[in-house]
Formats: structure tokens, C-alpha cells, sequence
């Protein structure tokens, strides 16, 4: 399957900067209402596309900018001939500026502007012009009960910006939040847009940058970063005389009694995703298995940590976890592994033992927590970690000086220094067992491969996350390993191994 095309921008922002971006075209000379008539005319034009046939709208404006948008494609609906209907649940009287303009000239399009009621019938394509990015806390009454309406009324939904209910910068519903069909965003892309509960609100996502100043968004900051085949780093080329030594000995540490299955996914992934060796110390009674699955791999069956030296000795590259328990076993794998100097990506039950105190991380280290163990590692519920994804990855990155990969809906990597990337890619099929087995094992791979650790985890995620959309195509019942073919060719695609 070739790469999507994907023509978004890939510089994500917060709230508080899109108005600060918002400020800086206008004060550099384009007008503001001219900016809010850009977005109403691409809003429209997404709706047309959409749903050509529809012949009716029916809008719902706030008290803001966002009801001026929503005023503005009501007069340009009508102008078309199409049926339109606006219910303000914000007070109109109290409009004032660009908004109390957009207002006007819906009433001189004959537009039909009425009072916002429960009850009220809604008809056609609803477009959701009520709460824009500025909110803060939950959706209060009326708003809260015309979100309930639209969600309600099994019509089509058009948000423009942003779902009313949902926090641009975290992603999370504030109480409740309209579940759109469709999203238009403009001028910058929101962080809200594709962390915390946003994929089960936003929809399909356009985005218009209303013909915005290049040089003025570049200037402008951003929190994150988007990854995708434009901005991913990538290893070179392998020269015709590469050989295995060049590529490093990646050792995979873990599988206690039970747990096997989650070293043996680890390896496999680090051997497919490039690997110059694989290693895998694991239970004893593991090895025939491991033997039979991957010839490929070194696999050393021990009892001790003792027995661990020599391989570790060997090793370019660590991964830590993967079936590793927290019995007095891996207790004692994991507190000579802390002890290596090589880098390590450690997951699963290493992440356990790292939150109960019981060993300390090497720095320079990457760590993939799910929410639960990053949670546990904050000292915070998982709650907490989901209501600002954003915040709680950049804290582990800071607390332990380390690369954070935070999986979940819209993956995040940050580093110590702040930098912070999302992965928008995935699909719900990925809702299963060894996933993060296998995750782990491509960041070995490509640690091993020479990448910087920032960078390997930004490319691994993609990757792991890449292919899991493409192997959700056929819906439930995917495997963890499923995705290790996958990954394979999306990295060749993305990276040949030949010039």
C-alpha cells in the first residue's frame, strides 16, 4: 500500500497561540472580518462537497467569533438556495465586531434567525457554530443541552473549528461535546484536534489556512508536531558492503513463566525492522519455543541474573520488559540491565518496577507507557493522564530524562527538552494484546540502526501506528504480530535499504 497523501501542515497549537496567530495576520493588515469571511466560504465549500444533495442546513451559533462563521455560511446557504435555519442559543444583542457584522449580513441574506428552544426540530446538514477554542471549563446550560440536541438528532454534523464541548489544547470533552461528521479548521491546527477523546468527535478533518501569511505562521510557536513521511527522520541508505555488525546486537530481556509469547514478539520485531542481530534471554523453558519460532535469534535461557553478564557484555541495544513479571526473576534481569551503559527501551514490567522504586533508569533511556503505567509512574490517576495527555508525557520525559513515547489514541514522544510530537495514525482494531511488544522491539531495531532516540521513537511510532491503520482495514480480530510484515514494507517505502 503507498504512503497517503497528506497535504496538512504539521506544526500542531495550542488555543492561546492560534489567537495569537489570529492577532498577528491581522495586525500585519488582513482584515479580521475578511479572515472570518475565508472561513465561512471554506466551511461552505467542505459542505457542499460533502453532502451536494442536501438542499438544507440548519446552524447553531454561540456568542462569539465561531457564530460569526456560523452567520456567514447561513447567508451563503441561503444565497444558493438552500433551506436555512439558525438558532442562536447565544444572545445575539450581546454580539459585538466582526461577529455583530457576520450577524448582519445573515439577516440581509433573509436568512431565518431564530431563538434557540429545547426541542426545536433540526433539519438537513447541522452545523455546529457554538463554542469555539477559547473554552475552558464544562459546557453549562443552554449550550449543554443544544449539544445534547445535535447529538441527538441523528443528522449529519458540520463543526466549524473546532466540536463545541471539546478542549482545543487537550482533547478532552468539557461535559459534553458534539460528535461531528465533518471538522473545518483554520489558520493553525489545534492540539485538541487529535489528542485525548478527539477522534470520537472530530470526524472527518479539513483544513483551511485562509490564505494566512507563510512567513507569519512560521515565526509563530507551535506545541508539537505532527509526524508524518515529510517530517519523519530516517536511517541512510545502507551501502553495498553493509554488513550485520554495522547494525547492531539488539538484546530483548523478559518472558517469565507465562509471558514468553511477549519477548518472542519483541525480538521478531527488532529482527524485521532491521537489526544487524537479535538476541533474547528469557526462561529456560522458553528457548525450544524460541528456537522453533525465530532460528534467527540468539536465545539464551537463564535462571540467575548472573547468567545475564556475558550477553549484556555483547549488546549494542537493550530492550527491557516485555513479559519480564515482577517476581524475584525479573526483579533481578532488570536490575543488571539498569546497570548496562548500552541504549534501552524499556516497556511493560520494567515500567512497574520503575514506579514501585525498585531500580533507576538510565538516562538517554526511552520509555512507552500506556496510560495505566503512566499513571503509576506520575503518581497520578490514569484520568489525570488522559485529561492532558500532552502535559503528563512532557513530565515522565522531564521526571526520568528520558524519551516518552505515551501510546493511546494519538501517540505522543517527548523529550526532556521539551520537544513533543503526535502521531494521529491508528485505527481501534490495534485494541489488543502484544501490540507494545511489538512497538518496543521496532525501537530497538531502530536505535540499533544508529538513530538518535528522539528520533527513533518518532519513527517507530509512526510506523507501529501506520501499519496497524493498514492491517485494521479488515477489522477485528487483529494480531500483534500482524503488523510486523507491515512494518517492514512501510519502512522500505519510507526508507529503502538501497539508494
Amino acid at each position: 500500500m503507498p504512503l497517503p497523501d497528506d497535504d496538512m501542515p504539521d506544526l500542531l497549537y495550542s488555543a492561546a497561540q492560534v489567537r495569537a496567530l489570529d492577532a498577528a495576520l491581522i495586525a500585519a493588515g488582513t482584515d479580521g472580518f475578511e479572515l472570518m469571511q475565508r472561513a465561512a466560504h471554506g466551511a461552505w465549500r467542505a459542505l457542499r462537497r460533502r453532502w451536494p444533495e442536501a438542499g438544507e442546513i440548519t446552524v447553531l451559533t454561540g456568542h462569539g467569533n465561531n457564530a460569526g462563521d456560523g452567520f456567514l455560511m447561513a447567508a451563503l446557504a441561503r444565497r444558493a438556495g438552500w433551506a436555512v435555519t439558525v438558532f442562536a442559543v447565544g444572545d445575539t444583542s450581546a454580539l459585538n465586531g466582526d461577529a455583530a457584522s457576520a450577524l448582519a449580513e445573515a439577516r440581509a441574506a433573509q436568512v431565518d434567525i431564530l431563538p434557540w428552544l429545547p426541542g426545536v426540530a433540526l433539519r438537513g446538514v447541522l452545523v455546529d457554530a457554538l463554542l469555539g477554542t477559547g473554552l475552558k471549563g464544562a459546557v453549562r446550560a443552554p449550550y449543554a443541552e443544544a449539544i445534547e440536541a445535535i447529538n441527538g438528532s441523528g443528522q449529519p454534523v458540520l463543526a466549524v473549528d473546532i466540536p463545541s464541548g471539546l478542549c482545543a489544547d487537550t482533547g478532552q470533552a468539557l461535559g459534553q461535546a458534539v460528535h461531528a461528521d465533518l471538522t473545518v479548521t483554520f489558520i493553525g491546527l489545534k492540539f485538541g484536534l487529535f489528542s485525548g477523546q478527539a477522534a470520537d468527535h472530530v470526524g472527518q478533518l479539513l483544513f483551511d489556512s485562509l490564505q494566512a501569511d507563510a512567513a507569519i505562521v512560521a515565526a509563530s510557536p507551535a506545541v508539537a508536531r505532527r509526524l508524518s513521511p515529510a517530517s519523519l527522520p530516517r536511517p541512510a541508505p545502507r551501502p553495498m558492503t553493509a554488513h550485520k555488525g554495522q547494525y547492531g546486537q539488539v538484546l530483548v530481556i523478559g518472558g517469565d513463566h507465562g509471558t514468553g509469547g511477549a519477548t518472542l514478539m519483541s525480538a521478531e520485531a527488532a529482527l524485521r525492522s532491521g537489526a544487524g542481530m537479535v538476541s533474547l534471554v528469557t526462561r529456560a523453558e522458553h528457548v525450544a519455543a524460541a528456537l522453533t519460532r525465530l532460528p534467527e535469534v540468539m536465545t539464551l535461557g537463564v535462571h540467575s541474573s548472573n547468567q545475564l553478564l556475558d550477553p549484556l557484555d555483547k549488546a549494542d541495544v537493550l530492550v527491557v520488559g516485555p513479559g519480564l513479571g515482577q517476581a524475584s526473576w525479573g526483579r533481578s534481569l532488570l536490575s543488571i540491565a539498569a546497570t548496562g551503559s548500552q541504549a534501552q527501551v524499556w516497556d511493560a514490567d520494567a515500567l512497574n518496577q520503575l514506579a514501585q522504586g525498585l531500580v533507576r533508569l538510565p538516562a538517554g533511556s526511552i520509555i512507552t507507557p500506556h496510560p495505566g503505567e503512566a499513571a503509576r509512574l506520575l503518581g497520578v490517576t490514569t484520568a489525570q493522564v488522559q485529561a492532558d495527555r500532552a502535559h503528563a508525557a512532557l513530565a515522565l520525559a522531564k521526571k526520568f530524562s528520558a524519551i516518552c513515547v505515551l501510546k493511546g489514541a494519538g501517540s505522543l514522544v517527548a523529550a526532556p527538552d521539551g520537544r513533543l510530537a503526535l502521531c494521529a495514525h491508528g485505527h481501534p482494531a490495534m485494541a489488543t494484546a502484544g501490540l507494545g511488544d511489538v512497538l518496543a522491539g521496532v525501537l530497538g531495531a531502530l536505535l540499533a540502526q544508529h538513530l538518535a532516540p528522539y528520533d527513533a521513537a518518532c519513527l517507530g511510532v509512526w510506523l507501529h501506528a501506520r501499519a496497524g491503520e493498514q492491517q485494521g482495514v479488515n477489522g477485528r480480530g487483529l494480531a500483534a504480530t500482524d503488523l510486523i510484515p507491515a512494518i517492514r514494507q512501510l519502512f522500505e517505502e519510507l526508507s529503502p535499504c538501497l539508494k
